[in-house]
């Protein structure tokens, strides 16, 4: 096999790496460096990808790529993930997801004489959280307005608590979650039917390895460092404080898709019910609950706008990323890195499990560097069919172990969005925070991998 492609690959990567970790915008980036490789192995002659429809200028093809990413990006998972983001701008506007999060904490209160114990409790409930919540960022500040001073005003330190509140958002799952969305269609799912027989048969036990780890990692370090603590208070963060019937709001596209999966038989003629329409009906839902608590159609009409800003926020931010980190993949593979990965591993007798490994410390690795378990996961992602079609098994091998590893991989990045909002409300460093999580977050990992393989 010829590897001067695959070496080419690798120097790429290697780039890519060293330009993350300088700060370097991902998105121009993956996409400058991708464009680059499709062009060189054009060079040499080897398999380029190309758009559906020529321009009849090979050099132009190279850019109709990206206008195609695009567009079916765009069509299909792009404006799932928009809806989502809308979504989630309008519900923490209307003050749904302040009141989901001041309910799902009381029961913390009862536990208020072990402060470390709150903190491995509040693992698994900000994990149901975060599948109504999808939002790193988000849900790690509402947490912070409602949490944080609790856990250091009963003695825990700001890095613990900042720590534990950042672990509630690693492991990505459930039918909002822009990578669960994306898993279910690689293999040809339902968002549901992945969530339900898939993801959370491993995240029981993964959050409770995680809730584990945290207690005595934390408290050992607390303890370790001796250090004064004194009571804490969050400035310039505050709850909004809502009707507690506006706590069912965020559960709604849960419940929405849930009802009229094929899972369940409520209806005689069956009716399946996407995510995206399922945000829809849930937003104008949404709309009717603000109606009645303001009694003013045009403010209600008015904060809308909220809905098509967050998608907005979604295009520039997830969407535009998602399409870079498709055109690195493509670059990645027009150059031989994944032939010459299959062709090592046969050689070297790896096998299916040894490769799946090898890709899922590729994408963990992938998302410490970008800071998104999202680029790391669509950039990824598509390599695998090739992989599992050459070795005879189920995309599910690969699958499932890479969607939780990109979300946990983000939990250790001083660069993820959620780490940097955290330790700025906190006063703490976010490389802190990615030391602090990385013991138990790494321990969790093994878990992973223990899981999928060996059990």
């Amino acid at each position: 096999m010829n590897f001067f492609g695959p070496l080419i690959a690798l120097i790429f990567i290697s780039l890519a790496v060293r330009l993350l970790l300088n700060n370097a915008n991902p998105h121009a980036t993956l996409l400058t460096l991708g464009i680059l490789m499709i062009i060189i192995s054009s060079i040499l002659n080897l398999e380029t990808p190309l758009p559906k429809i020529t321009s009849g200028n090979k050099f132009l093809d190279f850019f109709k790529l990206i206008k195609e990413s695009f567009s079916q990006t765009n069509a299909g998972i792009g404006l799932m993930i928009m809806t989502i983001g809308g979504f989630v701008s309008y519900i923490d506007h209307i003050g749904a997801s302040s009141t989901l999060v001041q309910l799902s904490i009381k029961p913390l209160s009862i536990f208020k004489n072990k402060p470390h114990l709150i903190c491995a409790i509040l693992i698994p409930i900000g994990q149901i959280l975060f599948i109504c919540i999808p939002s790193a960022a988000g849900l790690g500040l509402l947490l912070m307005a409602s949490v944080f001073p609790i856990l250091t005003n009963l003695g825990v330190s700001r890095l613990s608590a900042a720590s534990v509140i950042t672990a509630c958002t690693s492991l990505g799952v459930g039918p909002a979650s822009v990578i669960t969305t994306k898993a279910s269609e690689i293999l040809n799912l339902s968002v549901i039917n992945y969530f339900i027989k898939l993801q959370i048969p491993v995240i029981i036990p993964l959050s409770l390895i995680l809730s584990v780890s945290f207690y005595f990692t934390n408290k050992y370090f607390d303890s370790k460092q001796n250090l004064i603590i004194h009571k804490e208070q969050i400035k310039n963060l505050t709850l909004i404080k809502r009707p507690k019937i506006y706590s069912i709001i965020p559960l709604l596209p849960l419940i929405l898709l849930i009802s009229f999966s094929e899972l369940f038989n409520f209806f005689k003629n069956p009716i399946v019910l996407d995510t995206t329409t399922a945000m829809i009906i849930s937003l104008f839902i949404a709309m009717v609950f603000e109606f009645f608590r303001l009694k003013k159609i045009n403010l209600v009409l008015n904060s809308l706008k909220v809905f098509w800003n967050g998608m907005g926020n979604i295009f520039k931010s997830v969407v535009t990323l998602i399409v870079s980190a498709k055109i690195f993949s493509d670059g990645l593979k027009s150059l031989g890195s994944i032939d010459a990965l299959l062709y090592l591993s046969q050689n070297i007798g790896l096998g299916a499990i040894g490769i799946a490994i090898i890709m899922i410390i590729l994408i963990f690795s992938a998302s410490i560097i970008m800071g998104s378990g999202n680029a790391s996961f669509f950039a990824f992602s598509p390599l695998t069919s090739k992989i599992s079609n050459s070795f005879d098994v189920s995309n599910s091998l690969f699958i499932l172990p890479m969607n939780l590893s990109a979300s946990m991989g983000r939990t250790l990045s001083p660069i993820s969005g959620v780490l940097i909002a955290v330790s700025e409300i906190a006063e703490v460093s976010p490389i802190d925070i990615a030391k602090r999580n990385f013991i138990p977050i790494f321990i969790t990992f093994v878990f992973l991998l223990i899981l999928n393989f060996l059990l």
